[in-house]
């Protein structure tokens, strides 16, 4: 609850000194929603009946986890762009300078897949399942990588670490694959994995390997669902880019053309100047 709290204390204020502002087209009331989705997705996954629920279904935990790794960082992220991170942009230029490697997409790549693989591990997740404070670790993962992972993709501030052509496609499809093949060895998986869910008594009638299947099926379909999603998003992002790309090689285009006209009409004015110079200089000489 603070978390969220502070994440609508650290947004409201400055979407709203921009929505009255000259630049009020870059606060739209669906970015200012958006945020306050995502705040709200943090509350409803860290609290009851997703949280309590959780310490008895796998399937639960798994859904906590997806709105920590996903929804959450996704729905922020919507509410953003450059001209209401205006006040923090060199900061986070900065930051990324300073930061080297941990910048680059590829380290997002590789920290969603692995962080998600790593904490299915059986030893892992039973012991985030049995301690408070490795269940925050855990949290704070998924939370961390999900908000960096998808930070590539729907970057709101221009970065020389900027995707472009086909690689926001291939780095979506190679997390989305990969974490999906965890979702399917999950579901397909004989046995139960998870000693912590094989102790406890059946929750709905579902004994623990087909929790576990659900879970795991759950994870696969949602991790489709992202990807068809967010390639909608890139494609027509693609597409407003290249036509914003065209109108500013147009309007280039044109300054060129008027600069080359007056370049050819001040020419053309000089040269009678020009004769007459000459005329005079041939009549003194006379």
């Amino acid at each position: 609850m603070a978390m969220a709290l502070l994440l609508l204390a650290a947004y409201v204020p400055r979407w709203w000194r921009v929505r009255r502002s000259a630049d009020h087209d870059d606060a739209p009331v669906w970015r200012l929603a958006c945020w306050v989705l995502g705040a709200v997705t943090l509350i409803v996954a860290q609290g009851n009946p997703i949280d309590g629920l959780g310490d008895h279904l796998l399937t639960m935990h798994m859904v906590q986890h997806l709105l920590l790794l996903d929804m959450m960082p996704l729905l922020l992220l919507f509410g953003l762009n450059r001209v209401l991170m205006r006040p923090i942009t060199r900061r986070v230029q900065w930051l990324e300078q300073r930061v080297g490697f941990l910048a680059k997409p590829w380290f997002g790549l590789v920290g969603y897949t692995v962080g998600m693989w790593l904490w299915h591990v059986p030893a892992l997740y039973d012991a985030a399942a049995r301690s408070d404070t490795v269940h925050l670790l855990e949290h704070m993962t998924f939370t961390s990588v999900g908000f960096l992972y998808w930070w590539h993709l729907l970057r709101p501030i221009p970065s020389r670490e900027r995707m472009t052509a086909m690689g926001p496609m291939v780095y979506m499809g190679v997390t989305k694959v990969t974490v999906g093949l965890l979702g399917m060895a999950l579901t397909f998986a004989p046995s139960a994995m998870y000693a912590f869910y094989e102790t406890g008594e059946d929750w709905w009638g579902l004994s623990p390997t087909t929790d576990q299947a659900m879970a795991g099926a759950l994870m696969a379909t949602e991790q489709v669902l992202i990807m068809g999603v967010a390639f909608g998003v890139l494609f027509i992002r693609g597409l407003r880019e290249s036509e914003l790309q065209a109108q500013r090689e147009e309007r280039l285009l044109d300054r060129r053309e008027a600069e080359e006209r007056a370049r050819l009409d001040a020419a053309q004015v000089d040269e009678p100047t020009a004769d007459g110079d000459a005329l005079a200089v041939r009549d003194l000489s006379l």
